[in-house]
């Protein structure tokens, strides 16, 4: 009966954990779930562990914190992942030397007005044969913060071809040497300029129980998110100097969650995403997983990023030294 208790139980924190990160009204870019799907198989001599009743109603208050907290949505995602990104990415063509297999290169680019990836190739390069025989390929992009799985990646599949146009060849280079200052092959005779014209799908994973993916018109319509653009720095400003503020952000946010380290790995305009460490109730096993933190309202500037940090820290620091006279007043 325990064991039926667990299965049923971890089966709910499931679907709550998957509809606490997943964009309000954004349902049809959700992945399917497969509950039915193998589990690797683990014995153990000893009875199974119930868990902690409080350590429940604990859980059950996140996922409805999450489910809750604003989100900028799938378009707007992936729009800012790609245009706020490192410059690099994985390209995935069809082989011209050998047939029915991809060939994988780490390719530098740049997205245009509309999101559409540049890239500037030489001739002699193998991506560059592949391409002009079969101009259909993917390119995948991670965050500028990416370090593992519970961090975002875009995958783009289309068309690439040649960009053939002067002006539009002047264009192209204004916006790769804008996200790659020092790239003096620019202007190398045997180097040509390539775009992702058509794009035909767009994938998104944003981390653990967030993936799916939206239409290459909602890609190109969305915008990015201008606060996202500086949002790494203040990250790493919180990260370095302000970490036990952040801390307190999270307790304060879902009373009865303590953590041990909270680490902003991203800002937009409505939130921050904080990957957590803590050692759950009755268990001396510490797990990590990432949160969304709300902003109180929507983020015009890095100024008022700043004033709403400060604002939500004296927030916590307030409600945690309110607790102690609560107690005392009680007892």
């Amino acid at each position: 009966q325990t064991m039926k208790y667990l299965t049923a139980l971890t089966s709910i924190l499931a679907v709550s954990t998957a509809a606490a990160f997943a964009p309000s009204g954004a349902s049809r870019h959700a992945s399917t779930q497969l509950y039915n799907a193998p589990r690797h198989e683990v014995r153990s001599s000893g009875a199974a562990q119930e868990m902690d009743p409080e350590e429940m109603k604990l859980q059950a208050a996140l996922a409805e914190h999450q489910q809750n907290a604003p989100k900028l949505g799938f378009p707007t995602d992936v729009r800012t992942l790609v245009q706020y990104n490192h410059g690099f990415a994985v390209m995935s063509t069809n082989s011209k030397a050998n047939p029915g297999f991809p060939g994988g290169s780490v390719v530098g680019f740049a997205p245009d007005e509309l999101g559409r990836p540049i890239f500037i190739f030489s001739g002699m390069s193998s991506h560059t044969q592949d391409l002009l025989a079969d101009p259909r390929c993917s390119v995948t992009i991670a965050s500028k913060e990416f370090k593992g799985a519970a961090d975002g990646r875009v995958n783009l599949m289309g068309k690439v071809t040649l960009i053939k146009g002067g002006d539009e060849k002047e264009a192209a280079k204004a916006a790769y040497l804008a996200k790659h200052p020092g790239a003096f092959w620019v202007d190398f005779g045997d180097f040509n300029w390539f775009r992702m014209d058509e794009i035909e799908s767009v994938r998104f994973v944003g981390g653990f129980a967030r993936a799916g993916s939206i239409t290459a018109e909602e890609y190109t319509n969305a915008k990015p998110d201008l606060v996202s653009e500086f949002g790494g720095a203040i990250a790493s400003h919180m990260n370095d100097d302000h970490m036990d503020s952040t801390i307190a952000m999270v307790a304060h946010a879902i009373p009865g969650l303590e953590v041990s380290e909270a680490v902003i790995t991203s800002v937009d305009s409505l939130g921050m995403y904080v990957k957590c460490t803590r050692t759950p109730r009755a268990s001396d096993q510490p797990q990590q997983f990432k949160i969304r933190l709300p902003f109180p309202r929507k983020i015009e500037d890095r100024k008022d990023v700043k004033n709403v940090i400060v604002e939500m820290t004296r927030a916590a620091a307030a409600a945690s030294a309110a607790e102690p006279a609560a107690t005392a007043t009680e007892e």
